[in-house]
Order: C-alpha cells, then structure tokens, then sequence
C-alpha cells in the first residue's frame, strides 16, 4: 500500500463514506487541519475517532468544516475541539444527528462554546429559568405592571427583530437540551420530554408578550391565560409537535367582558402569529387552538364560565380525554388554575356516561383507520402496537379507576401508568413492560424529528435513513437488524398488553358504577349490601373490610374487583355464604399473582367464581381445601370432565409415585376433590347437560376405587387377581 493510500484507509476504517472528501476536508488546507496525512497529534485524533464513531461521520465532518467557516477564530474551535472531551462529544453528537441544530449554529456560531461550560450537564434548567431566558431574548420588562394578565410581560416590540430572536433563543436552549439527550446516559426521555415542554411553555409566555407589544392604544384591559394541551400540557411533549392550547380570559376588576374579550383575542392570534410564523430563522411550531369548546368553529378566546358552561352541556366524551391533560402554561397562572380546578371535577364524571367506554373504543378504531397501509409499518404513533395504543389505554384506565381514585388524576402517561400499577389495575409486569416499549418509541420519535425539527412519527423506508437512525440510538454491533428487531418486538408487546387492558371487559362493567358504589366506604357499603339483598350487611361488611384494608397487591385489586362482584354474589342463592367463601379463598391465596391476575383481567372469571360460591356450599367447601383450583373458572376447557382412563391413569400414577399407603390415599383424595370440583361447577354453569354429570361422577369414582384398589394391593404385597 501507498504511503497517499494509508491516511484513505484509515478513514473508511474508522467509518466516513466519501473518504476523499473527508482528507480534503480535514486537511490542512481547510479550516479544521485535523488531517495532514501523515501523523497527528492526540486530540486531533481524537475529533477524527469521535466523528469516525457517530450516527453519521460524513453529516457530522461537514457540519463541523461549515461551523469551522462561520467563526471567527477557527483555531480556538479547534483547540476546543482537541482538548474538551465534553465539548468534542457533544457538538459531534448534535451535527451528526441534527442538520437543523447544524444550521443553527451556523447562523448563530457564538452559540458552540456553551456546549462546553464546566457546570453543562449537571442539570437541567428550570422552568423559571427557561422562562427568564425567553422574555430576556425578546427584550421584555418582567418588572413592568401592565393591565393584560397578572405576572404578563411587554416585549421590545412587536417585529421581526423580536420574532427572530425567539427562534434563535428557543434553537440555542434546544441546542443545549439536545446535546445532554445524545451524550449523558443519566437523562431519561422522562426528563427531556419534560424539559421540553417547559420550553414550550416559556416561549408561549415569550409569544404573549410580544403580542402584548402589539396592542393597539387603547386596548382594554383584560385577564388571560393559556391552557396547555396534550403533550405541552402533560410536560411529555415531542422536539417537534403542534403546541395544543385553549385560551381563557376574564376582564380586570370588573371591566366589561365584551372588550375584555376582544383583547384577549387580540392577544390569542398574536401569540399563535409569533410561534408559528415563518421568518428569517424559520418558525417555531404551530400553536393549535382547536382542541377549544365547538373546535375551529368556536370563538378563539372564551371567559371561565362560558367553558364551564360548554363542558357542562356540550362536550363529547374525546373532549374530557383531552382535558386530561390540561394545564396553565403561560399569561395569568391564576385564571388558569381557576380554569383547571373548575373543568377537572367534570373530566371525572365522564366516565359516568352511558356508553362513555365504547366510545372511546370506538375512537381509537378510527384512529387506527386512518394510518395509510403502506406507512402501517414504519408507523410509531398511530399504528397497531404504536404510542397511542399506550396512551389509549392508560386514559381509559384513568377515566374509569379516577373516578373514585384521585391518586390517578395525574397528567403525564408514565407517571400515570406507574399510578395504575401502584393501585392493583395493571399488573406490574404489564406495567413495566409497556412503560420500556413507550420510553423505546418516543426516543426513536425524537432522533426522527430532531434530524430536521420537523413534525415525522414514520421510520426510514430506506438503507442509509435506518443505518442513521440506529447508530444514533446506539446500535452498534449490527445497526439496521437490531433497530428493527427492538421496533418488531415492542410493537408485538405493546398491542398485546393494549388488546388486554383497553378491551378488557371489566371496564365497562366498572363505568356503570357510580363512584359511591366503588370507593365502598363503611356507610355506603352497608347500605349498598342490604339493598342488594344480604341478610347480615354487618357480617358482609366484615369480610370487605378484611379483604381491602392495607396496602397489600391482594387488598388493592380487591378493592376495585369486590364493587362489581357484590351483584354477582346477590344474584345466587346464598350472597353471604358467597362472600364469606371468596374471604376464605382469597385469604389462602394471598398474594399470589396468578389470582389476581384471575380476577382483574377476566371479568368473566371473577363472575363465575362469584356466583358459585354464593349458589353451593358444596363448591365452597370443594375450594376451602383447595383454593388453587379457583383457577378451572377461568375457561371452558378447564371444566369439561375427564373421561375414566384419562383419570384412571392419572391416579394410577400419582399413587404409585407415593412413599406409603397414607401419603398415596391423600394424593388421591386430592386429586378425586379436584375432579368432583370440575364436575359441579359445570353442572352449575350449565356448560354440561345431566346425563354427561352423572357419568363424569361415576367415572370419578371408578377411577378413585382404582387407585384404592392398587394402594392396598401394594400395601400388604398381595398377588393373585382380585376384583
């Protein structure tokens, strides 16, 4: 090989495609001079074997030559470069990954020194602080008292000067929140969508006070507030997303409402004008208002009663699931709060609706039908197995269990998913499962957005997008294959466990209970068990209470699943025994997570159980010495009897496994309770006609009088034949 070939090789070695270009640009001639084809000194080896290593070397190399063109002092860059590991991973990390943060800096190249301040990283800026940054970047008087919101601010002005640097603070913080996601392993997507949303909030408050500044002389004073939405609201929000918002004013001290009002909207379109403008440095991202009472056919700008009084009358049922959500972001946090404590109690009443859960059943299917077939695929919001799958059924859950639990009425899906698990309605397995496949999701989400800053939820059709795409997750071994193996298998999870909890039966049963009826406290319980026909409520009110006190898994599941079962204990012939029999059961089987798991994902489980126990005493005892075999209810299959040789040689072997005659005669019995078991709660649910019970309980007992015979045969070493 050529001494002119080892600098190429070395560079394809290290990852670059275009390696002539790659020498040229980080030769000598060049402003980088990393590269002079011989030997090099350590740091500039380092640059090299940094950009050699990341999502993309040859996006990330041309970047760093266009910021290298941009500054001033091209070599104090590279001396940064050479000797500030923090700074060289970072800045590396953002243009490999982010052409449009590349752009930024570019424009705005005094920005690429803050990636290596000493205290980066340590930790995120607060929402305060985000906020100062923002109105000091549009020149804002935060100490100014002003007649338009309380707390509100007044721009330098209202042009383009005050619009461009918006944009270029809000890409200057972005850029700082960037970098820390692609390089510390400690910042969890946790963390950055909710730094994010944060930032949102500070430049709509940056927005309000530039259309502040925009007023006419004369405007009349008013109150206003904006109300975040979905992700901004639930501080998870994407790098690129829609800002949902909804506007609420009132006028100052008793002014009149109708100018108030006018103001106020005034103010709305200005701000959603200074977001979603396009200027010299872009746009920020559009502000979506038609989340608001009557969508974009309603008035932009409405008072606290009027949306009282819409919620009240009009709204649907998606309108509470997005109201889940809300939250004062920017303007008069007060009225805000005023607004969220007024609307919240009716969010939590939706669940009462008649058809409230098949509605928004019937929603997410129509979601789902919108996805095109050929993105079905690459799709990770809206397909099967995709993000909303998650937040559907997280809602869902939340609307229906919120009801009565307040420890549910939380905004954002995680905390809101760990919530569920903490109070027995999802399974902690369940729980953290989906909770791994949405954090996976949304940062595959944010590596796709973040390339450009544009609004995408759909992965790379091609080679070298999904080659980008999995190196800057962090695939190395074998990129392209591990990112869609990961992306395949926690599509599979999430759509299994979102078919189990969004379509779970349970819940429409649950929807039909008033709240009184679920939280089952001593009054109502009582007066709810003698309504329904017990005739010692103080006694059943017992057994409630031993059943869910504490903070054990067994008394937090029972706490939802006893409300709606007491109706399936009324309705046999005995609720009290019923009662007192499941207490037994539950109790033997403590904690285990199978029973548990019986009852709160199979609606139809917990029923059969219920009403058997409460229709025969005989059942009852069957399962008091054997709680396990509560676990036959829960499929047909289960109980259909076992013909004679099956059981003949069943028992034939357990008993011959046995180390004495009394050890095989307990197996035996054992195994004869558990088939007369089956047997009678087949007769009792009707799943076998009379004639088939009779001879299921003779074959039981041929069977049984079989393994007698063998045990004693065996006992005393007879032989001979005996009959």
């Amino acid at each position: 090989m050529t001494r002119a070939a080892e600098p190429n090789a070395a560079l394809a070695r290290l990852g670059f495609s275009d390696v002539a270009r790659a020498e040229r640009l980080l030769g000598p001639e060049g402003p980088l001079r990393l590269w002079d084809g011989g030997a090099v000194d350590a740091g500039a080896a380092a640059v090299v074997a940094a950009l050699g290593s990341s999502a993309n070397p040859d996006l990330a190399l041309t970047a760093l030559h266009r910021l290298a063109e941009a500054v001033s002092k091209p070599a104090v860059l590279r001396a940064a470069l050479r000797s500030d590991v923090s700074l060289r991973d970072r800045l590396v990390a953002v243009l490999a990954c982010s052409t449009a943060l590349g752009d930024h800096l570019v424009r705005h190249p005094r920005d690429w020194p803050s990636l290596g301040r000493p205290t980066f990283g340590t930790s995120r800026p607060s929402a305060l602080g985000l906020r100062q940054r923002l109105l000091a970047a549009v020149g804002a008087d935060t100490t100014e008292t002003l007649p338009w919101g309380t707390g509100g601010a007044r721009a330098a002005g209202a042009g383009d000067e005050q619009l461009d640097a918006l944009r270029a603070a809000y890409r200057s913080a972005l850029l700082d929140l960037a970098a820390r996601d692609l390089t510390e392993h400690d910042v969890s997507l946790d963390d950055v969508a909710a730094e994010l949303a944060d930032l949102a909030a500070a430049a709509l408050e940056a927005a309000l006070a530039i259309a502040v500044a925009g007023l006419p002389d004369g405007a009349a004073p008013a109150r206003i507030a904006v109300i975040g939405m979905g992700k901004t609201g639930g501080r998870e929000l994407n790098y690129v997303s829609d800002v949902d918002v909804v506007f609420v004013a009132e006028p100052l001290d008793g002014g009149d409402e109708t100018a108030a009002l006018r103001t106020a909207t005034l103010l709305a379109n200005g701000v959603i004008r200074a977001c979603g403008t396009t200027t010299s440095e872009g746009a920020l991202w559009p502000v979506d208002a038609a989340l608001r009472p009557e969508g974009k056919s309603g008035p932009l700008v409405r008072t606290l009663a009027s949306h009282e009084a819409y919620y009240r009358r009009w709204a649907k049922t998606w309108e509470f699931q997005a109201l889940l959500k809300a939250r004062p972001v920017a303007g008069d946090i007060a009225l805000g709060q005023a607004y969220v404590d007024t609307i919240a109690p009716l969010v939590w009443q939706a669940g009462e609706r008649p058809d409230f859960v098949e509605e928004i059943r019937a929603m997410k299917r129509r979601v789902e039908g919108s996805v095109p077939a050929s993105e079905a695929g690459r799709q990770l919001k809206l397909a099967p197995g995709g993000l909303r799958d998650v937040e559907f059924a997280v809602q869902l859950l939340q609307l229906v269990h919120g009801r009565a639990d307040e420890t549910l009425r939380v905004r954002g899906t995680l905390e809101a998913l760990d919530r569920l698990a903490a109070g027995g309605y999802v399974a902690e397995d369940d729980a953290a499962r989906l909770a791994e496949a949405y954090r996976f999701l949304r940062t595959v989400e944010h590596r796709l957005q973040l390339q450009r800053l544009r609004r995408t939820h759909t992965m790379p059709a091609d080679e070298a997008g999904l080659e980008w795409l999995a190196r800057s997750l962090r695939f190395r071994r074998d990129p392209v294959d591990e990112l869609r193996e990961a992306q395949a298998r926690h599509a599979v999870e999430v759509r299994r466990l979102h078919e189990k909890l969004f379509y779970r039966p349970l819940l429409s049963t649950v929807a039909r209970l008033g709240p009184d009826a679920l939280r089952l406290t001593p009054e109502a319980a009582r007066e709810r068990l003698d309504a329904l026909g017990f005739d010692d409520p103080a006694g059943a009110l017992r057994h409630l209470e031993a059943l869910t006190s504490g903070l054990s898994r067994r008394a937090l599941v029972l706490r939802t699943m006893l409300p709606v079962m007491l109706p399936w204990f009324a309705d046999a012939h005995d609720p009290d025994a019923g009662l007192l029999a499941f207490r037994t059961v539950a109790e033997a089987l403590g904690q285990s997570p199978w029973f548990l798991a019986l009852l709160r994902d199979s609606e139809a489980a917990a029923e059969r159980l219920a009403r058997l126990l409460s229709a025969s005493r005989y059942v009852s005892d069957l399962l008091a010495r054997a709680p396990e075999a509560s676990a036959l209810v829960a499929r047909d299959a289960d109980l259909v009897p076992r013909p004679v040789e099956a059981l003949t040689g069943e028992l034939l072997a357990v008993v011959g496994r046995a180390t004495s005659p009394d050890a095989a005669a307990a197996t035996a019995r054992a195994l004869r309770r558990l088939e007369l078991l089956r047997i009678a709660c087949a007769d009792l649910l009707g799943l076998v006609p009379v004639e088939d019970v009779g001879k299921a309980l003779s074959a039981t007992a041929e069977a049984t009088l079989a393994a007698a015979l063998d045990t004693a045969l065996r006992a005393v070493a007879a032989t001979g034949d005996l009959a």
